[in-house]
Protein backbone atom coordinates (compact mmCIF):
# COMPACT_ATOMS: atom_id res chain seq x y z
CA UNK A 1 0.00 0.00 0.00
CA UNK A 2 2.66 1.84 1.03
CA UNK A 3 4.58 1.56 -3.18
CA UNK A 4 1.15 2.25 -4.11
CA UNK A 5 0.54 5.65 -2.70
CA UNK A 6 4.28 6.85 -3.38
CA UNK A 7 4.63 9.46 -5.68
CA UNK A 8 8.22 8.59 -6.78
CA UNK A 9 6.70 5.03 -7.82
CA UNK A 10 4.22 3.95 -10.54
CA UNK A 11 3.06 0.79 -9.16
CA UNK A 12 2.08 -1.78 -13.06
CA UNK A 13 -0.67 -4.23 -11.16
CA UNK A 14 -2.36 -7.15 -13.26
CA UNK A 15 0.70 -6.52 -16.04
CA UNK A 16 3.28 -8.78 -17.76
CA UNK A 17 6.65 -7.72 -19.88
CA UNK A 18 6.87 -8.04 -23.03
CA UNK A 19 10.13 -7.55 -23.98
CA UNK A 20 13.17 -6.34 -22.66
CA UNK A 21 15.78 -4.73 -25.02
CA UNK A 22 19.02 -2.98 -24.27
CA UNK A 23 21.68 -2.68 -21.36
CA UNK A 24 22.95 -1.33 -18.21
CA UNK A 25 21.50 2.14 -17.61
CA UNK A 26 19.53 2.09 -20.63
CA UNK A 27 17.17 -0.71 -20.40
CA UNK A 28 13.85 -0.24 -22.71
CA UNK A 29 10.95 -2.23 -21.11
CA UNK A 30 7.82 -3.38 -23.19
CA UNK A 31 4.41 -4.18 -20.81
CA UNK A 32 1.37 -5.32 -21.71
CA UNK A 33 -1.21 -3.86 -19.01
CA UNK A 34 -3.91 -6.10 -19.29
CA UNK A 35 -7.56 -5.03 -18.99
CA UNK A 36 -9.37 -4.96 -15.71
CA UNK A 37 -13.31 -4.21 -17.70
CA UNK A 38 -12.74 -3.06 -13.85
CA UNK A 39 -12.36 1.53 -13.65
CA UNK A 40 -9.68 0.63 -11.04
CA UNK A 41 -9.92 4.73 -10.34
CA UNK A 42 -14.17 4.58 -9.76
CA UNK A 43 -14.17 1.30 -8.51
CA UNK A 44 -14.90 2.07 -4.82
CA UNK A 45 -14.84 -2.32 -3.21
CA UNK A 46 -18.43 -1.58 -2.72
CA UNK A 47 -19.37 -5.61 -3.28
CA UNK A 48 -23.08 -4.72 -5.11
CA UNK A 49 -21.69 -6.03 -7.94
CA UNK A 50 -20.28 -9.60 -6.43
CA UNK A 51 -23.73 -10.11 -4.62
CA UNK A 52 -25.55 -10.45 -7.82
CA UNK A 53 -22.57 -12.17 -10.11
CA UNK A 54 -23.87 -15.70 -10.88
CA UNK A 55 -21.04 -17.42 -11.96
CA UNK A 56 -18.61 -19.33 -9.37
CA UNK A 57 -15.16 -20.51 -10.02
CA UNK A 58 -12.03 -22.19 -7.25
CA UNK A 59 -10.17 -18.84 -5.99
CA UNK A 60 -6.99 -19.41 -6.97
CA UNK A 61 -5.34 -17.39 -3.80
CA UNK A 62 -6.43 -19.87 -1.72
CA UNK A 63 -5.55 -22.96 -3.76
CA UNK A 64 -9.55 -23.84 -4.91
CA UNK A 65 -10.09 -24.60 -1.28
CA UNK A 66 -12.57 -21.52 -1.44
CA UNK A 67 -14.48 -19.81 -4.26
CA UNK A 68 -14.96 -16.66 -5.72
CA UNK A 69 -17.14 -14.59 -8.45
CA UNK A 70 -16.24 -13.99 -11.74
CA UNK A 71 -16.05 -10.31 -10.88
CA UNK A 72 -13.91 -10.41 -8.06
CA UNK A 73 -10.27 -9.00 -5.99
CA UNK A 74 -7.73 -11.53 -6.08
CA UNK A 75 -6.49 -11.21 -2.68
CA UNK A 76 -7.60 -9.31 0.46
CA UNK A 77 -4.48 -7.17 0.38
CA UNK A 78 -4.29 -6.33 -3.29
CA UNK A 79 -3.17 -2.97 -4.67
CA UNK A 80 -5.29 -1.19 -6.38
CA UNK A 81 -8.22 -2.51 -4.08
CA UNK A 82 -10.80 -2.41 -7.19
CA UNK A 83 -12.26 -5.24 -8.94
CA UNK A 84 -11.50 -6.74 -11.92
CA UNK A 85 -12.98 -9.14 -14.26
CA UNK A 86 -12.18 -12.87 -15.12
CA UNK A 87 -13.59 -12.82 -18.93
CA UNK A 88 -12.72 -16.31 -19.92
CA UNK A 89 -15.32 -17.02 -16.87
CA UNK A 90 -18.13 -14.22 -17.57
CA UNK A 91 -21.03 -15.25 -19.35
CA UNK A 92 -21.35 -11.25 -20.03
CA UNK A 93 -18.18 -11.25 -23.03
CA UNK A 94 -18.80 -13.29 -26.08
CA UNK A 95 -21.90 -13.29 -26.68
CA UNK A 96 -23.10 -10.61 -24.07
CA UNK A 97 -25.68 -12.93 -21.89
CA UNK A 98 -25.36 -11.88 -18.87
CA UNK A 99 -24.39 -7.71 -18.01
CA UNK A 100 -25.56 -8.30 -14.24
CA UNK A 101 -22.96 -6.11 -12.39
CA UNK A 102 -22.84 -3.34 -15.54
CA UNK A 103 -26.32 -2.81 -14.30
CA UNK A 104 -26.00 -3.19 -10.70
CA UNK A 105 -22.67 -0.63 -10.86
CA UNK A 106 -23.90 2.74 -9.55
CA UNK A 107 -20.98 4.00 -10.26
CA UNK A 108 -20.53 2.72 -13.95
CA UNK A 109 -17.49 1.19 -13.23
CA UNK A 110 -17.51 -1.59 -15.57
CA UNK A 111 -16.31 -1.68 -19.30
CA UNK A 112 -16.79 -4.24 -21.29
CA UNK A 113 -14.87 -2.82 -24.23
CA UNK A 114 -12.09 -2.47 -22.44
CA UNK A 115 -8.54 -3.55 -24.26
CA UNK A 116 -5.12 -4.63 -23.07
CA UNK A 117 -2.85 -1.77 -23.29
CA UNK A 118 0.72 -2.01 -24.30
CA UNK A 119 3.32 0.57 -21.87
CA UNK A 120 6.81 1.11 -22.59
CA UNK A 121 9.34 2.84 -20.64
CA UNK A 122 13.04 3.39 -19.93
CA UNK A 123 14.85 2.36 -16.68
CA UNK A 124 18.65 2.35 -15.37
CA UNK A 125 18.54 -0.97 -13.50
CA UNK A 126 16.23 -3.89 -13.17
CA UNK A 127 15.15 -6.15 -9.78
CA UNK A 128 13.95 -9.38 -10.32
CA UNK A 129 11.59 -10.36 -7.30
CA UNK A 130 9.87 -12.90 -9.15
CA UNK A 131 9.84 -15.29 -6.30
CA UNK A 132 9.19 -19.55 -6.37
CA UNK A 133 6.39 -22.17 -6.83
CA UNK A 134 5.68 -24.79 -3.99
CA UNK A 135 6.14 -28.29 -5.29
CA UNK A 136 3.27 -30.41 -6.42
CA UNK A 137 2.73 -33.29 -4.04
CA UNK A 138 0.61 -35.62 -6.44
CA UNK A 139 3.41 -38.20 -8.19
CA UNK A 140 4.00 -38.96 -4.46
CA UNK A 141 1.15 -41.30 -4.82
CA UNK A 142 1.92 -43.05 -1.82
CA UNK A 143 1.09 -40.90 0.39
CA UNK A 144 -2.70 -40.56 -0.92
CA UNK A 145 -2.58 -36.59 -1.85
CA UNK A 146 -5.66 -36.03 -3.95
CA UNK A 147 -6.94 -39.66 -3.32
CA UNK A 148 -7.64 -38.76 0.26
CA UNK A 149 -9.33 -35.81 1.68
CA UNK A 150 -7.43 -36.09 4.74
CA UNK A 151 -3.76 -35.55 2.75
CA UNK A 152 -3.10 -31.92 2.31
CA UNK A 153 0.09 -29.97 1.70
CA UNK A 154 1.26 -27.40 3.91
CA UNK A 155 0.44 -24.61 1.68
CA UNK A 156 -3.15 -25.60 2.11
CA UNK A 157 -2.86 -26.01 6.19
CA UNK A 158 -1.95 -22.60 6.05
CA UNK A 159 -4.77 -21.22 4.10
CA UNK A 160 -6.68 -23.74 6.96
CA UNK A 161 -5.54 -22.15 9.54
CA UNK A 162 -5.19 -18.47 8.47
CA UNK A 163 -7.62 -16.08 9.97
CA UNK A 164 -7.84 -14.42 6.55
CA UNK A 165 -8.92 -18.65 4.92
CA UNK A 166 -12.16 -20.21 4.39
CA UNK A 167 -12.54 -21.83 8.05
CA UNK A 168 -11.54 -18.24 9.36
CA UNK A 169 -8.47 -19.95 11.41
CA UNK A 170 -10.29 -22.85 12.91
CA UNK A 171 -8.38 -25.99 11.76
CA UNK A 172 -10.64 -28.73 10.83
CA UNK A 173 -10.42 -31.96 9.32
CA UNK A 174 -11.71 -31.35 5.24
CA UNK A 175 -14.05 -34.62 5.62
CA UNK A 176 -16.30 -34.28 8.72
CA UNK A 177 -15.57 -30.37 9.38
CA UNK A 178 -13.95 -31.61 13.47
CA UNK A 179 -11.30 -30.34 14.99
CA UNK A 180 -8.67 -33.19 14.00
CA UNK A 181 -7.09 -34.87 17.34
CA UNK A 182 -4.17 -35.97 15.89
CA UNK A 183 -1.83 -34.21 12.74
CA UNK A 184 1.05 -35.89 11.33
CA UNK A 185 3.74 -33.79 9.38
CA UNK A 186 5.85 -35.70 6.17
CA UNK A 187 9.19 -33.63 5.99
CA UNK A 188 10.78 -33.03 2.71
CA UNK A 189 7.76 -33.80 0.62
CA UNK A 190 9.76 -32.63 -3.22
CA UNK A 191 12.76 -31.90 -1.31
CA UNK A 192 16.17 -33.87 -0.62
CA UNK A 193 15.07 -36.37 -3.47
CA UNK A 194 16.58 -37.62 -6.45
CA UNK A 195 14.52 -40.05 -8.17
CA UNK A 196 10.91 -37.22 -7.63
CA UNK A 197 10.81 -33.50 -6.69
CA UNK A 198 14.24 -31.85 -5.76
CA UNK A 199 17.76 -33.36 -4.81
CA UNK A 200 18.60 -29.64 -2.54
CA UNK A 201 16.48 -28.71 0.75
CA UNK A 202 14.55 -26.39 0.12
CA UNK A 203 15.64 -24.13 4.05
CA UNK A 204 12.42 -23.26 5.18
CA UNK A 205 10.47 -26.49 5.39
CA UNK A 206 11.32 -27.42 9.38
CA UNK A 207 10.85 -24.03 10.64
CA UNK A 208 7.60 -23.69 8.49
CA UNK A 209 6.58 -27.49 10.19
CA UNK A 210 7.63 -26.04 14.04
CA UNK A 211 5.56 -22.94 13.56
CA UNK A 212 2.62 -24.82 12.51
CA UNK A 213 3.21 -27.38 15.34
CA UNK A 214 3.54 -24.35 17.83
CA UNK A 215 0.13 -22.78 16.43
CA UNK A 216 -1.65 -25.98 16.79
CA UNK A 217 -0.13 -26.55 20.28
CA UNK A 218 -1.48 -23.02 21.08
CA UNK A 219 -4.94 -22.92 20.39
CA UNK A 220 -5.64 -26.64 20.81
CA UNK A 221 -3.80 -28.10 24.22
CA UNK A 222 -5.03 -31.64 24.09
CA UNK A 223 -4.28 -32.12 19.74
CA UNK A 224 -1.46 -34.89 19.46
CA UNK A 225 1.35 -33.71 17.22
CA UNK A 226 3.78 -35.76 15.23
CA UNK A 227 6.58 -34.55 12.74
CA UNK A 228 7.97 -37.71 10.43
CA UNK A 229 11.58 -36.35 9.67
CA UNK A 230 15.30 -37.33 8.22
CA UNK A 231 17.04 -34.38 10.02
CA UNK A 232 15.62 -30.96 11.38
CA UNK A 233 17.75 -28.24 9.96
CA UNK A 234 17.39 -25.40 12.18
CA UNK A 235 20.10 -23.14 11.39
CA UNK A 236 19.07 -19.70 11.47
CA UNK A 237 19.32 -17.07 14.75
CA UNK A 238 16.80 -18.92 17.40
CA UNK A 239 15.96 -21.51 15.20
CA UNK A 240 16.82 -24.03 17.84
CA UNK A 241 14.99 -22.49 20.82
CA UNK A 242 12.08 -22.34 18.81
CA UNK A 243 12.55 -26.50 18.28
CA UNK A 244 13.10 -27.10 21.87
CA UNK A 245 10.07 -25.04 22.57
CA UNK A 246 7.80 -27.28 20.15
CA UNK A 247 9.41 -30.68 21.64
CA UNK A 248 8.59 -28.99 25.26
CA UNK A 249 5.07 -28.68 24.40
CA UNK A 250 4.72 -32.47 23.25
CA UNK A 251 5.60 -32.53 19.89
CA UNK A 252 6.58 -36.04 18.85
CA UNK A 253 9.28 -36.34 16.33
CA UNK A 254 10.48 -39.28 14.53
CA UNK A 255 13.00 -39.97 12.67
CA UNK A 256 11.73 -41.39 9.37
CA UNK A 257 9.65 -40.97 6.76
CA UNK A 258 6.22 -42.87 6.31
CA UNK A 259 6.90 -45.46 3.48
CA UNK A 260 2.91 -45.43 2.88
CA UNK A 261 -0.29 -44.12 3.60
CA UNK A 262 -3.47 -46.04 3.56
CA UNK A 263 -6.90 -44.75 4.97
CA UNK A 264 -9.55 -46.30 7.07
CA UNK A 265 -12.54 -46.44 5.08
CA UNK A 266 -15.25 -46.10 8.27
CA UNK A 267 -12.78 -43.47 10.18
CA UNK A 268 -11.86 -41.59 7.39
CA UNK A 269 -8.59 -41.67 9.22
CA UNK A 270 -5.19 -41.89 8.16
CA UNK A 271 -2.53 -45.36 9.05
CA UNK A 272 0.90 -44.56 8.30
CA UNK A 273 3.74 -46.95 8.07
CA UNK A 274 7.36 -45.61 9.44
CA UNK A 275 10.65 -47.63 10.08
CA UNK A 276 11.74 -45.68 12.63
CA UNK A 277 15.41 -44.51 12.18
CA UNK A 278 16.70 -44.34 15.76
CA UNK A 279 15.52 -48.02 17.05
CA UNK A 280 15.60 -49.38 13.77
CA UNK A 281 11.87 -50.27 14.16
CA UNK A 282 9.03 -51.17 11.82
CA UNK A 283 5.51 -48.86 13.37
CA UNK A 284 2.49 -47.59 12.47
CA UNK A 285 0.60 -44.70 13.61
CA UNK A 286 -3.08 -43.32 12.92
CA UNK A 287 -3.56 -40.23 12.80
CA UNK A 288 -6.44 -37.99 11.39
CA UNK A 289 -4.76 -35.74 9.35
CA UNK A 290 -1.49 -35.73 7.37
CA UNK A 291 0.27 -32.48 6.48
CA UNK A 292 2.78 -33.18 3.48
CA UNK A 293 5.66 -30.45 4.05
CA UNK A 294 5.96 -29.49 0.27
CA UNK A 295 9.49 -28.15 -0.40
CA UNK A 296 10.13 -25.19 -3.06
CA UNK A 297 11.04 -25.15 -6.53
CA UNK A 298 11.43 -22.33 -9.29
CA UNK A 299 8.75 -20.32 -10.45
CA UNK A 300 7.47 -22.38 -13.89
CA UNK A 301 7.53 -19.82 -15.94
CA UNK A 302 11.14 -18.56 -14.78
CA UNK A 303 12.31 -19.40 -18.33
CA UNK A 304 10.28 -16.09 -19.85
CA UNK A 305 12.63 -13.79 -17.25
CA UNK A 306 15.93 -16.03 -17.91
CA UNK A 307 15.16 -15.28 -22.02
CA UNK A 308 14.23 -11.54 -21.73
CA UNK A 309 17.27 -11.09 -19.62
CA UNK A 310 19.82 -13.66 -20.75
CA UNK A 311 20.19 -14.89 -17.41
CA UNK A 312 21.67 -18.10 -16.40
CA UNK A 313 20.30 -21.00 -13.78
CA UNK A 314 21.97 -23.35 -11.44
CA UNK A 315 21.49 -26.93 -12.09
CA UNK A 316 18.41 -26.54 -9.75
CA UNK A 317 16.80 -24.16 -12.20
CA UNK A 318 17.29 -21.38 -9.65
CA UNK A 319 18.71 -17.92 -11.41
CA UNK A 320 22.34 -17.86 -11.02
CA UNK A 321 23.95 -14.74 -9.36
CA UNK A 322 27.57 -13.68 -10.76
CA UNK A 323 29.58 -15.19 -7.89
CA UNK A 324 27.85 -16.59 -4.55
CA UNK A 325 30.08 -15.03 -1.96
CA UNK A 326 31.41 -11.58 -3.76
CA UNK A 327 28.62 -10.91 -5.80
CA UNK A 328 25.80 -12.52 -3.94
CA UNK A 329 23.00 -10.04 -5.60
CA UNK A 330 24.13 -9.22 -9.29
CA UNK A 331 22.77 -11.14 -12.22
CA UNK A 332 25.61 -12.22 -15.06
CA UNK A 333 23.91 -9.30 -17.26
CA UNK A 334 25.18 -5.98 -15.83
CA UNK A 335 22.71 -4.01 -14.19
CA UNK A 336 20.13 -6.96 -13.16
CA UNK A 337 19.75 -7.88 -9.08
CA UNK A 338 18.49 -10.47 -7.82
CA UNK A 339 15.68 -10.59 -4.67
CA UNK A 340 14.35 -13.18 -2.76
CA UNK A 341 13.45 -16.82 -3.96
CA UNK A 342 13.96 -16.24 -7.68
CA UNK A 343 17.84 -16.92 -6.82
CA UNK A 344 17.94 -19.86 -4.17
CA UNK A 345 15.12 -21.09 -1.51
CA UNK A 346 15.35 -19.08 1.49
CA UNK A 347 12.94 -17.08 4.73
CA UNK A 348 11.29 -14.14 4.96
CA UNK A 349 14.25 -12.45 7.00
CA UNK A 350 17.10 -13.57 4.02
CA UNK A 351 14.63 -12.30 1.06
CA UNK A 352 14.24 -9.46 3.05
CA UNK A 353 18.08 -8.37 3.45
CA UNK A 354 18.75 -9.86 -0.18
CA UNK A 355 15.78 -6.96 -1.19
CA UNK A 356 17.91 -4.31 0.75
CA UNK A 357 20.92 -5.46 -0.81
CA UNK A 358 19.43 -5.23 -4.12
CA UNK A 359 18.09 -1.90 -3.91
CA UNK A 360 21.59 -0.38 -2.92
CA UNK A 361 23.26 -1.91 -5.42
CA UNK A 362 20.82 -0.42 -8.11
CA UNK A 363 21.13 3.18 -6.52
CA UNK A 364 24.98 2.98 -7.33
CA UNK A 365 23.76 2.57 -10.69
CA UNK A 366 21.40 5.55 -10.69
CA UNK A 367 23.42 7.72 -8.82
CA UNK A 368 26.24 7.32 -11.84
CA UNK A 369 26.58 9.60 -14.62
CA UNK A 370 28.26 6.57 -16.41
CA UNK A 371 29.30 3.28 -15.71
CA UNK A 372 32.85 1.87 -15.27
CA UNK A 373 33.23 -1.59 -17.05
CA UNK A 374 36.47 -4.01 -17.30
CA UNK A 375 38.59 -3.28 -20.29
CA UNK A 376 37.95 -6.53 -21.89
CA UNK A 377 35.62 -5.86 -24.99
CA UNK A 378 35.11 -7.32 -27.86
CA UNK A 379 35.78 -4.90 -31.36
CA UNK A 380 34.60 -5.40 -34.93
CA UNK A 381 36.61 -4.85 -37.77
CA UNK A 382 34.03 -3.50 -40.29
CA UNK A 383 36.42 -4.37 -43.46
CA UNK A 384 36.42 -7.63 -42.57
CA UNK A 385 32.67 -8.33 -41.49
CA UNK A 386 30.85 -10.05 -43.82
CA UNK A 387 27.49 -10.02 -42.08
CA UNK A 388 26.58 -13.93 -41.08
CA UNK A 389 25.63 -12.78 -37.58
CA UNK A 390 27.33 -16.10 -35.95
CA UNK A 391 28.67 -13.57 -33.41
CA UNK A 392 25.27 -12.23 -32.95
CA UNK A 393 23.81 -15.55 -31.79
CA UNK A 394 26.38 -16.73 -29.82
CA UNK A 395 27.27 -13.62 -27.26
CA UNK A 396 25.62 -14.63 -24.09
CA UNK A 397 24.94 -11.56 -23.30
CA UNK A 398 23.26 -9.94 -26.22
CA UNK A 399 26.13 -7.50 -26.17
CA UNK A 400 26.29 -7.75 -30.40
CA UNK A 401 24.11 -6.32 -33.02
CA UNK A 402 24.15 -7.28 -37.00
CA UNK A 403 21.82 -6.45 -39.97
CA UNK A 404 22.68 -9.23 -42.35
CA UNK A 405 19.23 -8.14 -44.54
CA UNK A 406 20.89 -4.72 -44.83
CA UNK A 407 24.56 -5.99 -44.41
CA UNK A 408 25.43 -3.60 -41.99
CA UNK A 409 28.33 -4.84 -39.77
CA UNK A 410 28.32 -6.44 -36.43
CA UNK A 411 28.84 -3.80 -33.51
CA UNK A 412 29.62 -4.18 -30.11
CA UNK A 413 27.45 -2.67 -27.41
CA UNK A 414 30.53 -2.47 -24.63
CA UNK A 415 28.82 -1.45 -21.72
CA UNK A 416 26.62 -4.73 -22.11
CA UNK A 417 29.81 -6.94 -23.32
CA UNK A 418 31.76 -8.84 -20.19
CA UNK A 419 34.55 -9.91 -22.50
CA UNK A 420 34.29 -13.75 -22.49
CA UNK A 421 35.51 -14.01 -26.04
CA UNK A 422 32.86 -16.53 -27.70
CA UNK A 423 32.01 -14.26 -30.30
CA UNK A 424 35.89 -13.75 -31.28
CA UNK A 425 36.31 -17.48 -31.09
CA UNK A 426 33.67 -18.48 -33.55
CA UNK A 427 34.28 -15.76 -35.86
CA UNK A 428 35.42 -17.52 -39.07
CA UNK A 429 36.58 -13.93 -40.95
CA UNK A 430 38.82 -12.85 -37.81
CA UNK A 431 36.90 -9.58 -37.28
CA UNK A 432 36.41 -9.72 -34.05
CA UNK A 433 39.23 -8.93 -31.61
CA UNK A 434 40.06 -8.44 -27.78
CA UNK A 435 41.04 -5.77 -25.96
CA UNK A 436 43.64 -7.74 -24.00
CA UNK A 437 43.85 -11.37 -24.26
CA UNK A 438 43.78 -10.96 -28.24
CA UNK A 439 45.09 -13.44 -30.53
CA UNK A 440 48.54 -12.58 -30.69
CA UNK A 441 48.95 -13.17 -27.07
CA UNK A 442 47.73 -16.21 -26.95
CA UNK A 443 50.03 -17.07 -29.95
CA UNK A 444 52.97 -15.62 -28.69
CA UNK A 445 52.54 -17.88 -25.35
CA UNK A 446 52.58 -21.17 -27.10
CA UNK A 447 54.93 -20.34 -29.05
CA UNK A 448 56.89 -19.11 -26.08
CA UNK A 449 56.37 -22.69 -24.46
CA UNK A 450 57.15 -25.00 -27.11
CA UNK A 451 60.35 -23.17 -28.17
CA UNK A 452 62.27 -26.14 -26.51
CA UNK A 453 61.58 -29.43 -26.24
CA UNK A 454 58.05 -29.35 -26.75
CA UNK A 455 57.63 -32.97 -26.65
CA UNK A 456 58.05 -32.87 -22.76
CA UNK A 457 55.19 -29.98 -22.03
CA UNK A 458 51.15 -29.58 -22.40
CA UNK A 459 49.52 -26.62 -23.38
CA UNK A 460 46.66 -26.08 -20.35
CA UNK A 461 44.47 -23.47 -21.38
CA UNK A 462 43.03 -22.86 -17.87
CA UNK A 463 39.61 -20.79 -17.58
CA UNK A 464 40.05 -17.57 -15.45
CA UNK A 465 37.38 -17.94 -13.04
CA UNK A 466 37.52 -22.07 -12.19
CA UNK A 467 40.09 -23.62 -13.20
CA UNK A 468 43.16 -21.15 -13.15
CA UNK A 469 42.21 -20.41 -9.11
CA UNK A 470 41.89 -24.38 -9.21
CA UNK A 471 45.73 -24.36 -10.31
CA UNK A 472 46.48 -21.52 -7.97
CA UNK A 473 44.77 -23.44 -4.85
CA UNK A 474 47.02 -26.49 -5.68
CA UNK A 475 50.15 -24.39 -5.05
CA UNK A 476 48.86 -22.50 -2.01
CA UNK A 477 48.25 -26.20 -0.47
CA UNK A 478 51.63 -27.19 -1.15
CA UNK A 479 50.56 -30.36 -3.53
CA UNK A 480 52.42 -31.63 -5.66
CA UNK A 481 52.18 -32.33 -9.50
CA UNK A 482 54.24 -33.59 -12.83
CA UNK A 483 56.41 -30.25 -14.01
CA UNK A 484 54.93 -30.77 -17.69
CA UNK A 485 51.75 -28.81 -17.83
CA UNK A 486 52.24 -25.13 -19.06
CA UNK A 487 49.06 -23.41 -18.18
CA UNK A 488 48.15 -20.32 -20.22
CA UNK A 489 45.13 -18.07 -18.41
CA UNK A 490 42.15 -17.49 -20.66
CA UNK A 491 38.79 -15.52 -19.60
CA UNK A 492 36.53 -17.95 -20.70
CA UNK A 493 36.81 -21.65 -22.51
CA UNK A 494 34.42 -20.12 -24.95
CA UNK A 495 37.63 -18.05 -25.77
CA UNK A 496 39.18 -20.51 -26.62
CA UNK A 497 39.90 -20.51 -30.67
CA UNK A 498 40.43 -24.26 -33.00
CA UNK A 499 43.23 -22.12 -33.98
CA UNK A 500 45.02 -22.24 -30.62
CA UNK A 501 45.08 -25.75 -30.12
CA UNK A 502 46.18 -26.31 -33.92
CA UNK A 503 49.36 -24.36 -33.70
CA UNK A 504 50.46 -26.02 -30.53
CA UNK A 505 49.83 -29.13 -31.68
CA UNK A 506 51.77 -27.75 -35.15
CA UNK A 507 54.48 -26.43 -32.98
CA UNK A 508 54.95 -30.34 -31.37
CA UNK A 509 52.63 -29.99 -28.08
CA UNK A 510 51.55 -33.68 -27.33
CA UNK A 511 48.72 -32.76 -25.12
CA UNK A 512 46.42 -29.96 -25.44
CA UNK A 513 43.49 -29.47 -22.29
CA UNK A 514 40.77 -27.04 -22.39
CA UNK A 515 39.88 -26.94 -18.72
CA UNK A 516 36.68 -23.91 -17.65
CA UNK A 517 34.11 -24.16 -15.37
CA UNK A 518 31.22 -26.86 -14.73
CA UNK A 519 28.59 -26.55 -17.61
CA UNK A 520 26.27 -25.27 -14.40
CA UNK A 521 28.27 -22.87 -13.17
CA UNK A 522 29.61 -21.36 -16.53
CA UNK A 523 30.70 -17.27 -15.00
CA UNK A 524 29.22 -16.49 -18.87
CA UNK A 525 26.13 -18.05 -18.39
CA UNK A 526 26.61 -20.42 -21.50
CA UNK A 527 29.60 -19.51 -23.52
CA UNK A 528 31.22 -22.71 -21.96
CA UNK A 529 28.60 -24.89 -24.38
CA UNK A 530 29.66 -23.04 -27.02
CA UNK A 531 33.39 -24.06 -26.20
CA UNK A 532 32.18 -27.67 -26.12
CA UNK A 533 30.71 -28.27 -29.26
CA UNK A 534 33.85 -26.66 -30.91
CA UNK A 535 36.04 -29.07 -29.17
CA UNK A 536 33.74 -31.69 -30.26
CA UNK A 537 34.02 -30.69 -34.23
CA UNK A 538 38.03 -30.50 -33.85
CA UNK A 539 37.64 -34.12 -32.10
CA UNK A 540 35.97 -35.26 -35.77
CA UNK A 541 38.10 -33.06 -37.91
CA UNK A 542 41.50 -34.78 -36.14
CA UNK A 543 40.03 -38.11 -36.50
CA UNK A 544 39.89 -37.42 -40.70
CA UNK A 545 43.09 -35.76 -40.49
CA UNK A 546 44.78 -38.97 -39.23
CA UNK A 547 45.52 -37.41 -35.92
CA UNK A 548 44.50 -38.96 -32.08
CA UNK A 549 41.67 -36.88 -31.14
CA UNK A 550 42.90 -38.15 -27.66
CA UNK A 551 45.93 -35.86 -27.47
CA UNK A 552 43.20 -32.93 -27.30
CA UNK A 553 41.39 -33.17 -23.99
CA UNK A 554 38.38 -31.26 -21.99
CA UNK A 555 38.13 -31.30 -18.36
CA UNK A 556 35.38 -29.47 -16.38
CA UNK A 557 37.40 -28.41 -13.05
CA UNK A 558 35.67 -25.81 -10.51
CA UNK A 559 38.47 -23.69 -8.38
CA UNK A 560 37.78 -26.11 -5.24
CA UNK A 561 38.46 -29.17 -6.75
CA UNK A 562 42.15 -29.27 -6.01
CA UNK A 563 42.45 -32.81 -5.54
CA UNK A 564 40.39 -33.11 -9.33
CA UNK A 565 43.26 -30.90 -10.80
CA UNK A 566 45.80 -32.70 -9.59
CA UNK A 567 44.53 -36.23 -10.74
CA UNK A 568 43.74 -34.93 -14.34
CA UNK A 569 47.63 -33.41 -14.42
CA UNK A 570 48.95 -36.11 -13.28
CA UNK A 571 46.55 -38.70 -15.91
CA UNK A 572 47.65 -35.98 -18.50
CA UNK A 573 51.08 -36.28 -17.96
CA UNK A 574 50.59 -40.68 -18.19
CA UNK A 575 49.01 -39.66 -21.52
CA UNK A 576 51.98 -37.44 -22.90
CA UNK A 577 54.50 -40.28 -22.38
CA UNK A 578 52.49 -42.58 -24.56
CA UNK A 579 53.03 -39.55 -27.92
CA UNK A 580 55.94 -40.64 -29.42
CA UNK A 581 58.28 -38.27 -30.78
CA UNK A 582 57.69 -39.91 -34.40
CA UNK A 583 53.73 -38.90 -33.73
CA UNK A 584 54.43 -35.80 -32.99
CA UNK A 585 56.51 -35.00 -36.43
CA UNK A 586 53.88 -36.82 -38.57
CA UNK A 587 51.49 -34.48 -36.88
CA UNK A 588 53.44 -31.13 -37.66
CA UNK A 589 53.30 -32.52 -41.63
CA UNK A 590 49.82 -33.06 -41.42
CA UNK A 591 49.08 -29.86 -40.31
CA UNK A 592 51.74 -28.04 -41.98
CA UNK A 593 49.74 -29.56 -45.58
CA UNK A 594 46.41 -28.51 -44.40
CA UNK A 595 47.36 -25.26 -43.70
CA UNK A 596 48.53 -25.12 -47.50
Amino acid sequence: MDVGRHPLITLLAYSEIEDISGYIGNFHIKVRKKARYVNEVECTSCDECVDICPIVVPKEHQLGLASRKAIYIPFPQAVPAAYLIDIDACLGFNPIACGKCLEKCDKKCIDFDDQDKTIEFDVGSIIVATGMDVYDPTEFDEYGYTRFENVITSMEFEILSGPGGVTTGEVIRPTDRKVPKSIGFIQCVGSRCESRGSPYCSNICCMNTIKDTLLLKEYYHDIDCKVFYIDIRAFGKGFEDFYRRSKALGVEYIRGIPGDVIEDPDTKNLILTVENTTNGGIQKYELDMVILSVGLVPRYDASTIQRLLTLSTTSDGFLMEVHPKLTPIDAPTSGVFFAGCCEAPKDIKDSVTQASGAAARALTILSQEKVKIQALTATVDEDLCKFCGICADVCPYGAITVDIKAKIPAKVIEAACKGCGTCAAECRFDAIHMKHFNDDQFIAQIDAILEDNPEEKIIVFACNWCSYPGADLVGISRMQYPISPRIIRIMCTGRLSEKFILHALKLGAPIVLMSGCHPSDCHYIDAQQWAQLRIEKLWNKLERMGIRPERVQLEWISASEVGKFVKTMNELDELRKHVTKEEIEETKKILSKAKK
